[in-house]
């Protein structure tokens, strides 16, 4: 036996926060919550220091 089908649709739910707002939070919290990048050293360190002539 079937569902008897409803005649009345269901009304759709307005947002209470707007797709703007929703995403500006999450950048916020994402800034927030991630920690500082330590800084980026010089390329000469990276390598190991000055390389000398031969």
């Amino acid at each position: 036996m079937q569902a008897p089908e409803r005649d009345e649709t269901r009304p759709r739910a307005v947002p209470a926060v707007s797709m703007r707002d929703l995403l500006a939070s999450c950048a916020a919290a994402t800034a927030v919550s991630t920690p500082p990048r330590e800084p980026r050293r010089p390329e000469a360190e990276q390598r190991g220091g000055h390389r000398e002539a031969a």
